[in-house]
């Protein structure tokens, strides 16, 4: 009896140490791979960029309202290596923010970068809070105050403004589109960014909605198509997702055409709130998205991670196919 139970020790240990190895084998990077996620840390609505031959992610820092009053950033000359840039932008550079400070949006213009944020969560018109802009001389910052204000202080066609994106048109020309709430609108900026042109019709906002969208626009043109993203669902839930239109103009009309990420229940649910990267020398597209890892239930629960994005012949965006391994080394 003693010599059994020895055995069902022994067994149990075994079995034990096998599942331990085999947890271990699953956190280890696939040799030449980035790994999902591509940083450790709670990051949301990750912006993914290029300047020069590096890679850049600006996230939020996912945690509860009021201890989002900072930015990180993250660079990598290969997708797979990243070095955090802590506190590139804080409230302390912002005297009117307070909390909630979300969702970057950073562009080039000139020798500078503009980096778009949203800040305080205003519920109504009146409140101190929208969307700010902040400007420094390297993508790393320090970033500094550009307004002293917001640049979008109102709830304008039922669109909170938050989740905001920059997007520069082929023909020049610059345009904030944002909102949440269920609203998106696009606005045309002034060249110094410091207010907006009004469109021919007089009206400075014009709102774009395509159906089912909830927040987290974000653009790019292929083959001199607009392709319009968003995301769908709860953000603090697992049915989060992305879904996409393309139209001939950066103001549409935006006709949805479907669901592009999603929860995977092998993999991670809460997919959502994402941008594009195009590495334009290998002609290779990238998804950079926030997810909730199996087994997270709590809101702020979210990590950036970053899958191929392929097209079919038609121009269609194929459905993403969420890793684990994440995507291959590829310089600039």
């Amino acid at each position: 009896m003693k010599a059994d139970r020895m055995m069902k020790k022994c067994s149990a240990l075994l079995a034990a140490a096998a599942l331990a190895l085999t947890v271990q084998a699953q956190e280890v990077k696939k040799p030449g791979h980035a790994g999902n996620p591509v940083f450790p840390g709670w990051y949301a609505d990750p912006e993914g960029l290029v300047f020069g031959k590096k890679y850049w992610i600006f996230p939020t820092f996912s945690a509860p309202y009021e201890q989002q009053v900072f930015f990180d950033a993250f660079s990598s000359d290969d997708l797979v290596h990243w070095k955090k840039h802590p506190h590139v932008l804080d409230s302390a550079a912002v005297k009117w923010a307070k909390r909630a400070m979300w969702a970057p949006a950073v562009i080039k213009k000139g020798k500078q970068y503009f980096f778009f944020f949203g800040a305080n969560d205003i519920q109504h018109n009146g409140e101190p809070g929208g969307i700010g802009v902040a400007v420094a001389d390297k993508p790393e910052g320090p970033y500094r105050d550009y307004l002293g204000k917001p640049l979008v202080d109102s709830i304008v066609h039922g669109a909170q403004p938050i989740d905001q994106y920059v997007f520069h048109d082929k023909d020049g020309a610059y345009y904030l589109i944002y909102g949440g709430w269920g609203h998106c609108n696009i606005a045309r900026l002034k060249d110094d960014f410091t207010g907006f042109i009004p469109f021919e019709d007089g009206t400075v906002f014009r709102e774009i909605t395509p159906e089912k969208y909830v927040e987290g626009p974000t653009m790019f043109i292929r083959n001199g198509k607009y392709y319009f993203m968003w995301s769908e669902g709860g953000w603090g839930g697992p049915d989060y997702s992305v879904a996409y239109a393309i139209a001939d103009s950066p103001a549409g009309p935006f006709k949805r055409i479907g669901k592009i990420l999603q929860q995977d229940p092998a993999i991670a649910t809460g997919a959502g709130h994402h941008s594009v990267i195009h590495n334009a020398k290998h002609d290779q597209w990238f998804i950079v998205y926030h997810r909730r890892p199996l087994g997270k239930k709590g809101a702020n629960e979210r990590e950036t991670c970053i899958d191929r994005m392929e097209f079919n012949e038609d121009g269609t965006i194929r459905p993403v196919v969420m890793t684990k391994e994440g995507v291959r080394r590829l310089r600039l």
